[in-house]
């Protein structure tokens, strides 16, 4: 059952989304402009998550350009191996039709509203969520089923494989100008986008999900610093345990949904390293835990 706290909780999260549902949206005539920070949430390191739809139009890898995205905004700093310390943010990209980025972001964002709820952030974070033409929901995304090309980003917590936040976007055709050397022709070269106009409609995409993500930074400003912080990791759904960061290493164990386990600290790419109640020490996958 739970406690006076929590529902109060789940409410202030219902609201806080229900407000920003009816915040208004980008206008369809007017090019988005790139959300800016007065200073960085943090580091973030990238990966490609399952939804990798670039390939159908013949596209790399969108990492650079989120990258890009990130320093030209001011709201992240890419992580650097030669700094010796983890990145503070886990960052998934993806692309696809508008049903596959629903889909992921829809459980992202289920996940979000537990992070809140759970760590008592709800009621600071309605006081804190930012409004504006950049912003269409605190846990929704962009664009309908009559859009061509989707793009999600999502931030996990690398300490416990938690969804932090999530954001979406969505085009049928660009309307941002690549044309002139600036933000966005730079964020879309980084990647190789600027030279097809699929390249450049997915690149709005980005910029559409990034913004709505940066939407969300006072749950992102809420979130431990270090991986020390944050000890505790639960299951949320059957799962494995591997001896090595690969969906194709070894399986040490079954995993229940519900298990506890405790991060060592160590990550790599969407898996961290953990060990259970009973000493066994393994590596599971990031999307595999709440």
């Amino acid at each position: 059952m739970k406690s006076a706290i929590q529902h109060a909780a789940l409410a202030t999260v219902a609201t806080v989304t229900s407000m920003l549902w009816a915040s208004p949206a980008l206008a369809k005539d007017k090019a988005p402009e790139l959300a800016v920070c007065e200073s960085s949430l943090g580091t973030i390191a990238l990966v490609d998550g399952d939804t990798k739809g670039w390939t159908e139009w013949d596209l790399g890898s969108p990492r650079e350009l989120v990258n890009a995205l990130a320093v030209e905004s001011g709201c992240f700093t890419p992580h650097g191996l030669a700094s010796g310390e983890p990145a503070r943010f886990l960052v998934t990209v993806i692309a696809g039709s508008q049903e596959e980025v629903d889909q992921s972001i829809n459980v992202a964002s289920g996940l979000a509203s537990q992070a809140l709820v759970s760590s008592g952030a709800a009621s600071a974070v309605a006081s804190k969520v930012p409004f504006g033409s950049a912003v269409s929901g605190l846990f929704g995304g962009f664009g309908g089923k009559k859009t061509t090309y989707a793009a999600g980003i999502r931030v996990v917590s690398p300490a416990n494989g938690m969804t932090l936040a999530s954001g979406s976007g969505s085009v049928k055709k660009e309307s941002i100008s690549f044309k002139n050397t600036g933000w966005a022709s730079n964020a879309a070269n980084a990647s190789g986008y600027g030279d097809s106009k699929q390249g450049r409609r997915l690149t709005e995409a980005f910029v559409l999900a990034f913004n709505n993500l940066v939407a969300q930074r006072a749950a992102l400003e809420m979130a431990p610093a270090s991986a020390a912080a944050e000890p505790a990791a639960q299951v949320a759904v059957d799962t494995v345990m591997h001896a090595s960061p690969a969906t194709d290493s070894a399986e040490l164990r079954k995993l229940r949904a519900g298990t506890e386990l405790t991060p060592t600290g160590k990550r790599e790419g969407l898996f961290i390293e953990a060990s259970d109640s009973y000493g066994t020490t393994g590596w599971v996958s990031v999307e595999d835990l709440l």
